[in-house]
Protein backbone atom coordinates (compact mmCIF):
# COMPACT_ATOMS: atom_id res chain seq x y z
CA UNK A 1 0.00 0.00 0.00
CA UNK A 2 2.83 2.33 0.93
CA UNK A 3 4.49 1.68 -2.45
CA UNK A 4 1.25 2.45 -4.23
CA UNK A 5 0.86 5.74 -2.33
CA UNK A 6 4.46 6.74 -3.07
CA UNK A 7 3.95 5.90 -6.73
CA UNK A 8 0.76 7.99 -6.87
CA UNK A 9 2.50 10.91 -5.15
CA UNK A 10 5.38 10.74 -7.64
CA UNK A 11 2.97 10.69 -10.57
CA UNK A 12 1.01 13.62 -9.14
CA UNK A 13 4.22 15.62 -8.58
CA UNK A 14 5.44 14.92 -12.11
CA UNK A 15 2.08 15.97 -13.56
CA UNK A 16 2.16 19.18 -11.47
CA UNK A 17 5.74 19.94 -12.58
CA UNK A 18 4.84 19.35 -16.21
CA UNK A 19 1.84 21.66 -15.85
CA UNK A 20 4.02 24.32 -14.27
CA UNK A 21 6.60 24.01 -17.05
CA UNK A 22 3.89 24.14 -19.69
CA UNK A 23 2.46 27.30 -18.12
CA UNK A 24 5.94 28.77 -17.75
CA UNK A 25 6.80 28.17 -21.41
CA UNK A 26 3.39 29.04 -22.79
CA UNK A 27 4.54 32.51 -23.88
CA UNK A 28 7.68 33.60 -25.68
CA UNK A 29 6.82 37.28 -25.96
CA UNK A 30 6.76 39.43 -22.83
CA UNK A 31 6.05 43.19 -22.84
CA UNK A 32 6.44 43.22 -26.62
CA UNK A 33 9.90 41.66 -26.35
CA UNK A 34 11.02 38.12 -27.27
CA UNK A 35 11.97 36.11 -24.22
CA UNK A 36 15.47 35.77 -25.70
CA UNK A 37 15.98 39.54 -26.11
CA UNK A 38 18.99 39.54 -23.77
CA UNK A 39 20.70 36.97 -25.99
CA UNK A 40 20.09 39.16 -29.02
CA UNK A 41 21.60 42.14 -27.22
CA UNK A 42 24.65 40.12 -26.16
CA UNK A 43 25.22 39.19 -29.80
CA UNK A 44 25.56 42.85 -30.83
CA UNK A 45 29.30 43.45 -30.98
CA UNK A 46 29.21 46.55 -33.23
CA UNK A 47 32.17 45.56 -35.43
CA UNK A 48 32.09 48.84 -37.40
CA UNK A 49 32.34 51.12 -34.34
CA UNK A 50 35.47 53.23 -34.05
CA UNK A 51 37.83 51.20 -31.86
CA UNK A 52 36.22 47.90 -32.86
CA UNK A 53 36.79 48.28 -36.58
CA UNK A 54 40.09 47.02 -38.03
CA UNK A 55 40.43 50.43 -39.73
CA UNK A 56 42.86 52.57 -37.76
CA UNK A 57 42.90 55.70 -39.93
CA UNK A 58 40.01 57.82 -38.63
CA UNK A 59 39.38 59.69 -41.89
CA UNK A 60 39.06 56.36 -43.72
CA UNK A 61 36.91 54.93 -40.95
CA UNK A 62 34.49 57.86 -41.22
CA UNK A 63 34.03 57.25 -44.93
CA UNK A 64 33.55 53.51 -44.49
CA UNK A 65 31.21 53.89 -41.50
CA UNK A 66 29.10 56.38 -43.43
CA UNK A 67 29.08 54.01 -46.40
CA UNK A 68 27.71 51.24 -44.16
CA UNK A 69 25.05 53.61 -42.82
CA UNK A 70 23.99 54.56 -46.34
CA UNK A 71 23.90 50.93 -47.45
CA UNK A 72 21.45 50.22 -44.63
CA UNK A 73 19.28 53.10 -45.91
CA UNK A 74 18.38 51.50 -49.22
CA UNK A 75 16.00 52.28 -52.08
CA UNK A 76 15.70 55.95 -51.17
CA UNK A 77 13.90 58.64 -53.18
CA UNK A 78 16.25 59.99 -55.86
CA UNK A 79 17.97 63.35 -55.59
CA UNK A 80 15.96 66.09 -57.31
CA UNK A 81 17.28 67.35 -60.64
CA UNK A 82 16.72 70.84 -59.25
CA UNK A 83 15.08 72.21 -56.12
CA UNK A 84 12.75 74.54 -58.08
CA UNK A 85 12.71 76.82 -55.01
CA UNK A 86 9.66 79.06 -54.82
CA UNK A 87 8.50 81.65 -52.28
CA UNK A 88 4.76 81.34 -51.63
CA UNK A 89 4.26 84.06 -49.02
CA UNK A 90 6.20 86.30 -46.64
CA UNK A 91 5.74 87.97 -43.28
CA UNK A 92 7.93 90.62 -41.68
CA UNK A 93 8.95 89.87 -38.11
CA UNK A 94 11.16 91.68 -35.66
CA UNK A 95 14.68 91.41 -37.10
CA UNK A 96 13.93 88.82 -39.77
CA UNK A 97 11.52 87.75 -42.49
CA UNK A 98 9.44 84.58 -42.46
CA UNK A 99 8.87 82.91 -45.80
CA UNK A 100 6.53 80.09 -46.71
CA UNK A 101 8.39 78.25 -49.45
CA UNK A 102 8.10 75.18 -51.64
CA UNK A 103 10.87 73.01 -53.08
CA UNK A 104 11.64 69.58 -54.45
CA UNK A 105 13.06 67.60 -51.54
CA UNK A 106 13.52 64.59 -53.83
CA UNK A 107 12.74 63.43 -57.33
CA UNK A 108 9.40 62.19 -55.96
CA UNK A 109 8.29 64.83 -53.43
CA UNK A 110 7.68 68.56 -53.61
CA UNK A 111 7.03 69.98 -50.15
CA UNK A 112 6.15 73.22 -48.32
CA UNK A 113 8.51 74.58 -45.68
CA UNK A 114 9.29 77.63 -43.57
CA UNK A 115 12.42 79.70 -44.16
CA UNK A 116 13.48 82.52 -41.84
CA UNK A 117 16.02 85.12 -43.08
CA UNK A 118 17.61 87.76 -40.80
CA UNK A 119 17.65 91.41 -41.75
CA UNK A 120 20.98 92.86 -42.84
CA UNK A 121 23.75 91.88 -45.16
CA UNK A 122 24.43 88.18 -45.59
CA UNK A 123 25.49 85.57 -46.16
CA UNK A 124 24.46 84.28 -42.74
CA UNK A 125 25.08 81.05 -40.83
CA UNK A 126 22.12 78.69 -41.12
CA UNK A 127 20.35 76.01 -39.13
CA UNK A 128 18.39 73.00 -40.37
CA UNK A 129 15.77 73.03 -37.60
CA UNK A 130 14.19 69.61 -37.01
CA UNK A 131 10.84 69.08 -35.29
CA UNK A 132 10.01 66.44 -32.70
CA UNK A 133 7.68 63.42 -32.82
CA UNK A 134 5.54 63.76 -29.71
CA UNK A 135 2.91 61.34 -31.09
CA UNK A 136 1.42 64.58 -32.46
CA UNK A 137 1.15 64.65 -36.25
CA UNK A 138 -1.18 67.53 -37.14
CA UNK A 139 1.75 69.95 -37.11
CA UNK A 140 5.46 69.47 -37.83
CA UNK A 141 7.49 72.50 -38.88
CA UNK A 142 4.94 74.64 -37.00
CA UNK A 143 6.24 73.19 -33.72
CA UNK A 144 9.47 75.16 -34.10
CA UNK A 145 8.59 78.09 -36.39
CA UNK A 146 5.51 80.21 -35.69
CA UNK A 147 3.15 79.67 -38.63
CA UNK A 148 1.33 82.40 -40.52
CA UNK A 149 -1.63 82.50 -42.91
CA UNK A 150 -2.96 79.32 -41.33
CA UNK A 151 -6.23 78.45 -39.65
CA UNK A 152 -6.84 79.54 -36.07
CA UNK A 153 -6.83 75.83 -35.12
CA UNK A 154 -3.32 75.26 -36.49
CA UNK A 155 -1.99 78.42 -34.85
CA UNK A 156 -3.51 77.44 -31.51
CA UNK A 157 -2.11 73.92 -31.91
CA UNK A 158 1.38 75.33 -32.59
CA UNK A 159 1.23 77.83 -29.73
CA UNK A 160 0.14 75.08 -27.33
CA UNK A 161 2.96 72.81 -28.49
CA UNK A 162 5.58 75.54 -28.04
CA UNK A 163 4.49 75.78 -24.39
CA UNK A 164 4.36 72.02 -23.91
CA UNK A 165 7.86 71.31 -25.22
CA UNK A 166 9.79 74.59 -25.62
CA UNK A 167 8.69 76.79 -22.67
CA UNK A 168 6.57 78.95 -24.96
CA UNK A 169 9.38 79.91 -27.34
CA UNK A 170 9.53 78.99 -31.03
CA UNK A 171 13.15 77.86 -31.30
CA UNK A 172 13.42 78.62 -35.02
CA UNK A 173 12.24 82.20 -34.52
CA UNK A 174 14.60 82.57 -31.56
CA UNK A 175 17.57 81.63 -33.73
CA UNK A 176 16.47 83.82 -36.65
CA UNK A 177 16.21 86.82 -34.32
CA UNK A 178 19.85 86.14 -33.41
CA UNK A 179 21.18 86.14 -36.96
CA UNK A 180 20.60 82.65 -38.38
CA UNK A 181 18.81 81.59 -41.52
CA UNK A 182 16.48 78.81 -40.39
CA UNK A 183 14.84 76.11 -42.51
CA UNK A 184 12.16 73.75 -41.19
CA UNK A 185 10.29 71.07 -43.13
CA UNK A 186 7.63 68.55 -42.20
CA UNK A 187 8.93 65.02 -41.86
CA UNK A 188 6.87 62.51 -43.83
CA UNK A 189 3.56 61.89 -41.96
CA UNK A 190 3.52 65.27 -40.17
CA UNK A 191 1.76 68.53 -40.92
CA UNK A 192 1.28 69.24 -44.60
CA UNK A 193 2.87 65.88 -45.43
CA UNK A 194 0.37 64.04 -43.28
CA UNK A 195 -2.11 61.24 -43.87
CA UNK A 196 -5.14 61.94 -46.09
CA UNK A 197 -7.39 59.98 -43.76
CA UNK A 198 -6.32 62.09 -40.79
CA UNK A 199 -3.66 61.93 -38.10
CA UNK A 200 -3.70 58.45 -36.59
CA UNK A 201 -1.14 56.91 -34.25
CA UNK A 202 -1.44 53.42 -35.74
CA UNK A 203 -1.03 54.83 -39.23
CA UNK A 204 2.67 55.40 -38.67
CA UNK A 205 3.21 51.68 -38.09
CA UNK A 206 1.35 50.84 -41.29
CA UNK A 207 3.39 53.40 -43.24
CA UNK A 208 6.64 52.02 -41.84
CA UNK A 209 5.60 48.45 -42.63
CA UNK A 210 4.65 49.35 -46.21
CA UNK A 211 7.96 51.12 -46.80
CA UNK A 212 9.85 48.12 -45.42
CA UNK A 213 7.94 45.84 -47.76
CA UNK A 214 9.14 47.98 -50.66
CA UNK A 215 12.78 47.73 -49.67
CA UNK A 216 13.22 51.03 -47.87
CA UNK A 217 12.38 52.46 -44.44
CA UNK A 218 10.53 55.42 -43.00
CA UNK A 219 13.46 56.51 -40.83
CA UNK A 220 15.79 56.45 -43.83
CA UNK A 221 13.43 58.57 -45.93
CA UNK A 222 13.24 61.13 -43.11
CA UNK A 223 17.04 61.28 -42.83
CA UNK A 224 17.51 61.71 -46.56
CA UNK A 225 14.90 64.49 -46.67
CA UNK A 226 16.93 66.24 -43.95
CA UNK A 227 20.11 65.82 -45.98
CA UNK A 228 18.41 67.41 -48.99
CA UNK A 229 17.26 70.27 -46.77
CA UNK A 230 20.90 71.00 -45.96
CA UNK A 231 21.68 70.74 -49.67
CA UNK A 232 19.04 73.37 -50.41
CA UNK A 233 20.37 75.76 -47.76
CA UNK A 234 23.84 75.55 -49.30
CA UNK A 235 22.45 76.90 -52.60
CA UNK A 236 20.75 79.99 -51.16
CA UNK A 237 22.56 83.35 -51.62
CA UNK A 238 21.62 84.37 -48.06
CA UNK A 239 23.49 81.39 -46.59
CA UNK A 240 27.19 80.83 -45.97
CA UNK A 241 27.52 77.19 -47.15
CA UNK A 242 30.48 76.67 -44.81
CA UNK A 243 28.44 77.57 -41.74
CA UNK A 244 25.41 75.31 -41.73
CA UNK A 245 24.36 73.58 -38.51
CA UNK A 246 21.45 71.47 -37.35
CA UNK A 247 19.36 71.42 -34.18
CA UNK A 248 16.50 69.30 -32.90
CA UNK A 249 14.62 68.19 -29.80
CA UNK A 250 13.44 64.61 -29.11
CA UNK A 251 12.98 62.90 -32.50
CA UNK A 252 14.43 66.12 -33.90
CA UNK A 253 17.56 65.44 -31.84
CA UNK A 254 17.86 61.97 -33.36
CA UNK A 255 17.40 63.56 -36.78
CA UNK A 256 20.08 66.15 -35.98
CA UNK A 257 22.87 63.72 -35.11
CA UNK A 258 21.86 61.43 -37.96
CA UNK A 259 22.05 64.39 -40.34
CA UNK A 260 25.46 65.42 -39.00
CA UNK A 261 26.68 61.85 -39.51
CA UNK A 262 25.25 61.63 -43.01
CA UNK A 263 26.67 64.77 -44.64
CA UNK A 264 29.64 67.06 -44.14
CA UNK A 265 27.60 70.05 -45.24
CA UNK A 266 26.64 70.16 -41.57
CA UNK A 267 29.46 71.83 -39.65
CA UNK A 268 27.99 71.67 -36.13
CA UNK A 269 25.05 69.89 -34.53
CA UNK A 270 22.96 70.03 -31.37
CA UNK A 271 20.76 67.16 -30.15
CA UNK A 272 18.47 67.75 -27.17
CA UNK A 273 16.87 64.74 -25.43
CA UNK A 274 17.71 61.85 -27.74
CA UNK A 275 20.84 59.81 -27.12
CA UNK A 276 21.20 56.40 -25.52
CA UNK A 277 22.36 52.84 -26.09
CA UNK A 278 20.49 49.85 -27.47
CA UNK A 279 21.26 47.93 -24.28
CA UNK A 280 19.41 50.53 -22.15
CA UNK A 281 16.54 51.14 -24.55
CA UNK A 282 15.72 47.52 -25.37
CA UNK A 283 14.30 46.41 -22.02
CA UNK A 284 10.93 45.15 -20.82
CA UNK A 285 9.97 48.49 -19.30
CA UNK A 286 11.32 51.19 -21.64
CA UNK A 287 8.89 53.09 -23.86
CA UNK A 288 10.99 52.25 -26.92
CA UNK A 289 9.87 48.60 -26.85
CA UNK A 290 6.29 49.60 -27.66
CA UNK A 291 7.21 50.25 -31.28
CA UNK A 292 4.98 53.02 -32.59
CA UNK A 293 7.09 56.15 -32.41
CA UNK A 294 10.32 54.18 -32.79
CA UNK A 295 9.44 53.28 -36.38
CA UNK A 296 10.38 56.78 -37.55
CA UNK A 297 13.92 56.30 -36.23
CA UNK A 298 14.77 52.79 -37.40
CA UNK A 299 17.43 52.04 -40.01
CA UNK A 300 17.17 48.31 -40.78
CA UNK A 301 20.29 46.31 -40.03
CA UNK A 302 22.44 49.14 -38.67
CA UNK A 303 22.65 47.54 -35.19
CA UNK A 304 24.63 44.70 -36.76
CA UNK A 305 27.42 47.25 -37.26
CA UNK A 306 27.04 50.25 -34.93
CA UNK A 307 25.06 51.43 -31.93
CA UNK A 308 23.52 54.91 -31.66
CA UNK A 309 26.60 56.71 -30.24
CA UNK A 310 28.82 55.00 -32.84
CA UNK A 311 26.70 56.35 -35.68
CA UNK A 312 26.66 59.81 -34.09
CA UNK A 313 30.46 59.63 -33.88
CA UNK A 314 30.72 59.66 -37.68
CA UNK A 315 30.23 63.42 -37.24
CA UNK A 316 33.56 63.71 -35.39
CA UNK A 317 35.68 65.92 -35.50
CA UNK A 318 32.86 68.43 -36.03
CA UNK A 319 31.48 70.29 -32.98
CA UNK A 320 28.50 68.50 -31.43
CA UNK A 321 26.27 69.21 -28.44
CA UNK A 322 24.13 66.66 -26.58
CA UNK A 323 21.73 67.51 -23.77
CA UNK A 324 19.53 65.06 -21.84
CA UNK A 325 17.41 65.32 -18.72
CA UNK A 326 17.86 63.25 -15.58
CA UNK A 327 14.06 63.13 -15.22
CA UNK A 328 13.48 62.06 -18.81
CA UNK A 329 11.50 58.81 -18.56
CA UNK A 330 12.15 57.95 -22.21
CA UNK A 331 15.93 57.74 -21.92
CA UNK A 332 17.50 55.91 -18.95
CA UNK A 333 20.26 58.00 -17.40
CA UNK A 334 22.79 55.13 -17.33
CA UNK A 335 22.28 54.66 -21.06
CA UNK A 336 22.79 58.38 -21.65
CA UNK A 337 26.02 58.36 -19.61
CA UNK A 338 27.34 55.29 -21.43
CA UNK A 339 26.55 56.82 -24.81
CA UNK A 340 28.24 60.07 -23.81
CA UNK A 341 31.33 58.17 -22.63
CA UNK A 342 31.51 56.29 -25.94
CA UNK A 343 31.38 59.51 -27.94
CA UNK A 344 33.90 61.29 -25.72
CA UNK A 345 36.41 58.50 -26.41
CA UNK A 346 36.01 59.13 -30.13
CA UNK A 347 36.36 62.92 -29.99
CA UNK A 348 39.24 62.61 -27.49
CA UNK A 349 41.02 60.11 -29.75
CA UNK A 350 41.10 62.76 -32.47
CA UNK A 351 42.35 65.51 -30.19
CA UNK A 352 39.08 67.47 -30.37
CA UNK A 353 37.50 66.51 -27.07
CA UNK A 354 36.66 70.16 -26.38
CA UNK A 355 34.33 70.19 -29.40
CA UNK A 356 31.98 67.61 -27.90
CA UNK A 357 29.62 69.14 -25.33
CA UNK A 358 27.53 66.73 -23.25
CA UNK A 359 25.38 67.73 -20.33
CA UNK A 360 22.73 66.22 -18.07
CA UNK A 361 20.08 68.66 -16.90
CA UNK A 362 17.78 68.42 -13.89
CA UNK A 363 14.90 68.32 -16.35
CA UNK A 364 12.26 66.07 -17.86
CA UNK A 365 11.78 65.49 -21.62
CA UNK A 366 11.75 69.22 -22.33
CA UNK A 367 13.77 71.93 -24.13
CA UNK A 368 13.59 74.92 -21.79
CA UNK A 369 14.71 78.48 -22.51
CA UNK A 370 17.95 78.15 -20.56
CA UNK A 371 18.89 75.10 -22.63
CA UNK A 372 18.00 77.03 -25.78
CA UNK A 373 20.23 79.91 -24.70
CA UNK A 374 23.21 77.59 -24.13
CA UNK A 375 22.58 75.91 -27.48
CA UNK A 376 22.58 79.30 -29.22
CA UNK A 377 25.90 80.15 -27.54
CA UNK A 378 27.31 76.84 -28.81
CA UNK A 379 26.39 77.66 -32.39
CA UNK A 380 27.61 81.25 -32.03
CA UNK A 381 30.99 79.85 -31.02
CA UNK A 382 31.35 77.56 -34.02
CA UNK A 383 29.28 79.12 -36.80
CA UNK A 384 29.73 82.86 -36.30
Amino acid sequence: MRKILLTLLCITFMQFSQAQNTEKNAYEVISNMPSFYKKIKSSLTYPMAWGNSPIHDFSIWRLEARKVLMECMQNLPPKPRDFAFKILDTEKRQGYEAQKIEFNVSGWSRIPAYLLIPEGKGPFPAIVMLHDHGAHFTIGKEKIIRPFDVSSEILADADDWSVKCYEGQYVGDYFAAHGYVVLAIDALFWGERGQKEGADYDGQQALASNLLQMGTSWGSVITMDDVRSADLLATLPEVNPNKIGTLGFSMGAYRAWMLAASTDLIKASAAVCWMNTTDSLMTLTNNQNKGGSAYSMIVPGIRRYMDYPHVASIACPKPALFFNGTKDKLFPVNGVKNAYATMHKVWDSQGVGDKLVTKLWDEKHFFNKKMQKETLAFFDKYLK
